[in-house]
């Protein structure tokens, strides 16, 4: 029997916060990572934090407004109490961990996602990990769990608007030459994003004396009476009962394909999540197990993904927005405003039953801008992306939509681009939609004719970055039954929760940021 303050389960943002928190106030923390690499979806991600009214702002929000708009856009799917506390307390974790030491800088200009809405900000709520050198981690640079691209463009989640728009204004060629050239001289590796948040968390708390086990996986929770007292854990091979109270932080259910199938909306399935493999929802079947309340199980943040092949899908960020571009349904028609946030994006497929729907560009869009990993300009024949034809006509009928309605669409589309006035959807109406636009596009950045032949399709499917449904918590991180009573011994925090942000995605770095404010809040009341 090995005896901690507190087990955390899982090394995501979340689990790390938690850790670090608890080393700080003087707790000796167990963090338990399951696989061989620390960081879960987190270290994949691009590593912002949407934290309202947080000091390095400078002055430019607060948090009344934030909380104003926090209420509209997440509404009753989530506890005001929770909202506020939220909201309230972000501000204080910021400022501990930057006294800690870690790194983070403001994504000025990154607008929250639903600008037009009271309260919202379009200077930008969001922070996020700094550049850092790699080398510096020592042993724990080689346990990170890394996408490719993260070695080699180094950027800021600011940088990636800019960076499509390379071959149209000197500010993206110049990002451009920044990210993937001059920002490595010196770092080896540059690390941005999710795993530069990673790994100097990681580095951090066991700095502070938390400890961390790796390949060791969870397998039962340990009761005493209806309390939470431990778990018992599997770690190389051997079978260790481990004591103290439980921080549940391992994630969702986004690669659990029974879950997703019981609660999703249908058509769904792992294919087209870009979680982390690790999250398989165990842990969360562990707390449902003891009778904890569950609440948005239907749930997940949800963004377009283009369909590569293997049926593997890939998120789609800038595509869909620049100008040039338009998706349609199963029939060849219009249905949302393209340059919408990716999370009401997903949400609209589904709504619309089209799975998949397509979108569509021409020649003048994969001449000027990237798409996926195709550079601008670059499109190889069977590159299994993208499928190609010389005309509207034949494009509907290789893709098996309407051609006459296919063609209505575009013909009317192509008005809008002329007149600057999408009359169906408002496309370039708000600052969001704005963001990631092509600036040198007259009268609507957004809007471009799909008129300069050949002509492209590809597969759009309700992708995600990770479920959004879980267990029930109250302000303090503690996890609820359904009658609304704590099971003492156990907190919970991240995607293994409901989340506070309700059916919606407020803006950039929502999912990680409301983990680590209630990791950091759950640590305190410990």
């Amino acid at each position: 029997m090995q005896e901690y303050d507190v087990v955390i389960v899982g090394s995501g943002a979340a689990g790390l916060v938690a850790a670090l928190t608890a080393a700080a106030r003087g707790l000796k923390p167990l963090v338990l990572e399951k696989s061989d690499l620390i960081g879960g979806s987190t270290a994949l991600s691009g590593g912002g934090l949407w934290i309202p009214a947080n000091p390095l702002l400078r002055g430019t929000d607060n948090a009344d407004d934030a909380l104003r708009y926090l209420a509209a856009t997440a509404g009753a799917d989530s506890s005001a109490v929770r909202q506020e506390t939220f909201v309230r307390r972000g501000p204080d974790m910021v400022s501990f961990l930057l006294r800690e030491g870690l790194k983070l800088r403001w994504s000025k200009g990154y607008p929250d996602y639903h600008p037009t809405l009271s309260g919202a900000s379009t200077s930008g709520r969001c922070v996020e990990a700094s550049v850092i050198d790699g080398a510096k981690l020592g042993e724990w640079m080689s346990k990170l769990r890394v996408r490719a691209s993260a070695l080699t463009t180094p950027m800021y989640t600011t940088e990636i608007r800019w960076l499509g728009l390379a071959k149209r204004t000197i500010r993206g060629w110049l990002t451009e030459l920044l990210v993937t050239r001059i920002r490595k001289i010196g770092r080896n590796p540059a690390l941005t994003g999710g795993v530069s948040l990673i790994g100097q968390l990681v580095a951090l708390a066991a700095k502070r004396g938390a400890e961390i086990w790796l390949k060791s996986e969870v397998r039962e929770l340990i009761t005493e009476d209806g309390r939470v007292t431990g778990v018992v854990v599997t770690k190389d091979g051997e079978e260790h009962r481990v004591t103290g109270k439980v921080f549940l932080t391992a994630g969702g259910f986004a690669h659990n394909d029974a879950l997703r199938q019981e609660h999703h909306p249908h058509p769904t399935g792992t294919r087209w999540t870009n979680a982390s493999p690790t999250d398989t929802g165990e842990v969360l079947r562990m707390g449902i197990a003891l009778g904890a309340a569950t609440a948005l199980m239907d749930e997940a943040w949800w963004t377009p993904a283009i369909g590569f092949p293997g049926g593997i899908a890939v998120a789609s960020l800038r595509e869909r927005a620049f100008p040039g571009s338009i998706i349609v349904d199963d029939e060849g028609r219009r249905f949302m405003n393209e340059a919408m946030s990716y999370n009401e994006c997903g949400h609209q497929i589904y709504w619309r039953g089209s799975v998949p729907a397509w979108m569509i560009i021409d020649d003048q869009h994969r001449s000027w801008y990237p798409f996926v990993i195709l550079k601008p300009g670059e499109t190889p024949d069977n590159n299994g992306i993208l499928t190609r034809a010389d005309t509207i006509a034949e494009l509907a009928t290789k893709i098996g939509v309407s051609v006459e309605k296919l063609e209505e669409t575009v013909q009317r589309f192509n008005g809008f681009a002329q007149s600057g006035r999408d009359e169906d959807f408002g496309r370039g109406n708000d600052a969001y939609d704005r963001y990631y636009s092509d600036p040198r596009v007259k009268p609507n950045p957004n809007l471009g004719a799909l008129d300069k032949p050949p002509f492209y399709a590809c597969q759009i499917f309700p992708g995600d970055l990770g479920t959004k449904g879980g267990l029930v918590t109250d302000e303090h991180a503690r996890v609820l039954k359904e009658d609304g009573s704590v099971i003492e011994g156990l907190y919970a925090a991240g995607n293994t929760t409901a989340t506070v942000m309700g059916r919606s995605y407020p803006g950039p770095g929502c999912t990680i940021g409301a983990a680590m404010v209630f990791a950091y809040l759950g640590a305190q009341d410990l």
